[in-house]
């Protein structure tokens, strides 16, 4: 591995890591399971069933509204995990 490629793939890493860092007042499904370690399904169906505070925000992309969580529900969700089912409370 030459010197240019070493440099590039740290480079990558490092825009990586800023990214996934990176403080936002609202994140899409996407992000935030990309900060906790879920994939977007699971995140998209936490905020279905309630166990993630979130609220539905026009997307831009199609009809229909995409979940947003916010930073605040982020640090809670890593505070004290997953909300209660609405149905076991």
């Amino acid at each position: 591995m030459t010197g240019d490629e070493r440099l590039e793939r740290i480079e990558q890493k490092l825009d990586m890591i800023l990214q996934r860092e990176t403080i936002k007042d609202w994140y899409s499904t996407g992000e935030f399971g990309r900060l906790i370690g879920k994939a977007e399904f699971t995140v998209r169906e936490h905020c279905r069933l309630g166990r993630l505070e979130a609220q539905k925000r026009r997307s831009g992309r199609g009809a229909h509204p995409a979940w947003v969580l916010s930073h605040q529900e982020l640090l809670r969700y890593r505070r004290e995990g997953l909300l209660p089912s609405p149905r076991s409370a």
